[in-house]
This record gives structure tokens, sequence and C-alpha cells, in this order.
């Protein structure tokens, strides 16, 4: 059975787009299903896929994976190039990723996903400025202690990036201001081939 990864609209759902980057990543072959989100039929429609009422979801031939997180690692068990090779570096890209699913919940709840915006907010609230800060940091000790191998977080392309390219996204669209370092990774997300096909996507997407 072909993998298949069931997923929110491009434009605005950035678990989904963190499962597909992670499938990009193995390289493998899979088939996509797309569902708008915010209608009126959208519970029902993920419902004949998922067991959680959410996307995304994997569909393998044991059976289905949820969570974005869970994807990640079924598919590095079959495709270890999704993690650094060396021992430490993969724990802590596991530690950062675990870091982005539970917290930043300011950024996430202020400035949500949208592909197509290209605007800042009037006013950033606080705790989005605190999660903007505390991403950068996180970016950028990853950069110094991992970097050294390409332009990506621990050097080659990892989950850790397939979990922050939303982020990037979103300080890209609401025009945040960055450090130099963080603005360099935000760059290195959007000339990401993964990613452009996804961002290139969600630029003609339209469900009224």
């Amino acid at each position: 059975m072909t993998l298949q990864l069931v997923v929110g609209d491009k434009r605005y759902s950035s678990w989904s787009l963190r499962a597909a980057l992670a499938l990009e990543l193995a390289g493998t072959e899979y088939t996509e299903v797309i569902i708008a989100l915010n209608k009126p039929d959208t519970a029902q429609r993920i419902a004949e896929h998922s067991p959680t009422g959410k996307v995304p979801l994997l569909k393998t031939a044991q059976g289905p994976v949820w969570d974005s997180l869970a994807i990640i690692e079924y598919l590095a068990e079959l495709y270890p190039q999704l993690w650094p090779r060396d021992t430490y570096a993969r724990a802590v890209a596991r530690s950062v990723c675990a870091q982005m699913h539970s917290s930043f919940v300011g950024l996430r709840t202020h400035m949500p996903m949208d592909l197509q915006r290209n605007k800042p907010l009037a006013e950033v609230p606080a705790d989005a400025v605190a999660d903007i800060q505390q991403v950068c940091a996180v970016w950028a000790e990853c950069r110094a202690r991992f970097g050294q191998g390409g332009d990506f977080l621990f050097g080659q392309p990892s989950a850790a990036d397939a979990f922050y390219a939303p982020v990037a996204s979103r300080l890209r669209s609401y025009q945040v201001e960055l450090p130099p370092e963080a603005q360099a990774y935000v760059e290195t997300i959007y000339n990401w081939s993964a990613f452009q096909g996804w961002y290139t996507a969600a630029q003609e997407e339209d469900f009224g």
C-alpha cells in the first residue's frame, strides 16, 4: 500500500505541513487527501479518515498513524535520515521538536499560519514577542552547535526543520523583524524545495 497523507488546507494547516515535509525528507511515494478546514462538512470528512477527528493523519499498510510527531517517528523508523546521525544531535533535535509541539502558544495563537498573508500585526502581544525570542534562541543554539554541515538547524534538512518551517512562515507572513541569523534561517526554509512545493500549492488554494 502506498502511504496516504490526509491534510488540511495548505494555506492554514501548520501541523499538516510538518507531516508533509517529513514525507518529502523520507523520499518515499505517497498520495494526498486535502480537506478544507472550517467548513460545514469538515468534521464529517475528517472523521471518514481519522479516529481523532484531526489532521494530519498518515494511512499505512498496518493502519493509521495520527499526530505530526508520531508520524515523523513512524517514518524515521523506516527512513533514519529524518533525524541527525549523531546521537546527541538526534536527542537535541527530538527535544526541540517536542518543545515546538507543546510550547509557543502565544505565537501560535496570535500569528496563525497563513501562507497567503504578507502583513504585520498592528501590535504584537507580549506573549508572542517572548515566544519569538525563544524560537530565535533555539534556532541560534542549534545552528551554532550542529549547523556546520549546511544551512538547516542541524546542517542538513531534518525533522526539526519540518517542525519549525511553519514557524518560519509565520515570521515571514507577519513581517516580524528578526536577528540576522534567524532571518537567514527563514530564507533557508523558503528556499527549501520541499517547502516550496507546499507553498506554491497554498498560493493557489481557494476553498471559497
